[in-house]
This record gives C-alpha cells, sequence and structure tokens, in this order.
C-alpha cells in the first residue's frame, strides 16, 4: 500500500515512518508538513491511505478530511488528544491512534485499513457500474474546499459558493462575501463538487439554490439573477441544462 503520513511535528513523522518500514506490504511512504502540502500530495500520489495528526497549523486535518474529493484515500487520525474521537469518526476515518502509540496498536489499524482495501477491490470486482478510482465524478462531492489566501487558509465550504468563474489557471469562487481565489480547472472543480452546480457559460458555473430569477437576452442568451443581487451570465448553448436543473 501506498502511505501518507501527515504531521507538522517532525519527531512524529519519523516515528510512524520507522515503524511502517517495518511492515513487507508497505510500498511508498511519502510526508507533508500541513494540510495545503498534503492535498497537494494526495492529488500527485494519489495514496492508499492517509496517517493525518488532527491539530495543525491553518487547517486542522478534520479540516482535511472533510475537503478530500471522493474517492477519497483512507484515512487515520494520528492525535495526542482523544476529546477529537467522534468527529473524527464523522468522516468515515478508519482508525483513531492515540498518541504515545507502539507498534502493536498501529498493527491493529494497519489490518483494519488491508480489510477496508479488499472490501472495495471486491465492490468494484463484482459491480463495473460502480465508482471506480479513474472516475472521481462518480464519488461522493466534496463539502469544503481549503483555499490559500494571503498566507492563511481559509475552509470555504461548498454550500456558501454561489457561483464560479474562470481566471486563467485559476477559478473565483463568488460567495456572498468574498470572491476567492482557486488553483484549479471549472472541469475538474465541477467534477469534485457534484450535481449542486451546474455549467452556465463556457467560463461560469452556478449553484442552481441561490438562482431566483432568469432574465432572457438577445439571441437565446440569458441572465441568471442571484440572491443577493449577483447576476451571472448565462449562454445560449447551455441555458437548456440551466432550465432543465431548475
Amino acid at each position: 500500500m501506498r502511505v501518507l503520513i501527515v504531521d507538522d511535528e517532525r519527531p512524529a513523522r519519523d516515528k510512524l515512518r520507522r515503524l511502517l518500514a517495518q511492515e513487507t506490504d508497505i510500498l511508498s511512504v511519502s510526508e507533508a508538513r500541513d494540510g495545503i502540502e498534503a492535498l497537494e500530495r494526495i492529488a500527485a500520489e494519489t495514496p492508499d491511505v492517509v496517517f493525518l495528526d488532527i491539530q495543525m497549523p491553518e487547517v486542522s486535518g478534520i479540516e482535511l478530511a472533510a475537503s478530500l474529493p471522493s474517492p477519497a484515500p483512507l484515512i487515520v487520525f494520528v492525535t495526542a488528544y482523544d476529546q477529537y474521537a467522534i468527529r473524527a469518526f464523522d468522516t468515515n476515518a478508519i482508525d483513531y491512534l492515540l498518541k504515545p502509540y507502539d507498534q502493536t496498536r498501529l498493527l491493529r489499524a494497519l489490518e483494519r485499513v488491508r480489510e477496508r482495501m479488499l472490501a472495495q477491490k471486491a465492490t468494484l470486482a463484482n459491480s463495473a457500474t460502480k465508482a471506480t478510482s479513474s472516475n472521481p465524478a462518480s464519488g461522493l462531492p466534496v463539502r469544503q474546499l481549503l483555499v490559500s489566501e494571503r498566507g492563511k487558509t481559509r475552509v470555504v465550504k461548498v454550500e456558501q459558493i454561489q457561483w464560479i468563474e474562470t481566471a486563467d489557471n485559476y477559478v473565483i469562487l463568488h460567495t456572498l462575501d468574498a470572491h476567492l481565489l482557486l488553483r484549479q480547472t471549472l472541469t475538474g472543480l465541477l467534477e469534485q463538487l457534484g450535481e449542486a452546480f451546474v455549467r452556465c457559460h463556457r467560463r461560469a458555473a452556478v449553484q442552481t439554490d441561490y438562482i431566483e430569477t432568469v432574465v432572457a437576452l438577445e439571441k437565446g442568451d440569458c441572465e441568471l439573477v442571484l440572491r443577493g443581487g449577483a447576476r451571472v451570465p448565462c449562454s445560449r448553448q447551455f441555458r437548456a441544462s440551466v432550465m432543465e436543473k431548475l
């Protein structure tokens, strides 16, 4: 299995790497020091399991887990504090390692990971119509996004995003009170967000729950007026699909 360790403390990462090195089925182990670096490594390396610290600067492990697109890697939380256990398991974590842990306790967590991986493989093998790892759009949508802003990381709930527009290699997330820049393509982001959003223009998409009025324009185009007054272009090419969603 491929493993990613996410912890802001170097000694904690070193200990876990040393214990994992004793397992013969661990193919690779990589590390991330914070949530943003972890997101980048998950996208690039697609690990099978992430050992995730909970208390980290800017973005907690629980916030990171809730921001992962589906299908997400399996999550094992690692923390020195037991008060986060209920919230951790709400994110469908496989296990919860309480520091300081030993090799025996880690082995129990790894056995749970192995069992879940076998169950996932069996499910995929028995049903060709179910989601596969090569089709992330068929999994569950993300509930929140992590956006870097002036040296800080902001947690943006997907339900708060009214509409999205492209800006070169970025997208702009428009909420009622903010306009946030995220390095992502519109097509790739829509695959993560699920059916709540619909493409309304080559350069824009909208969350349908926010649409209040559709204003007809010339040549089949229209304009979508959202709650709060935002006006979003809707081209003739996408008008039918928008109306169908409404």
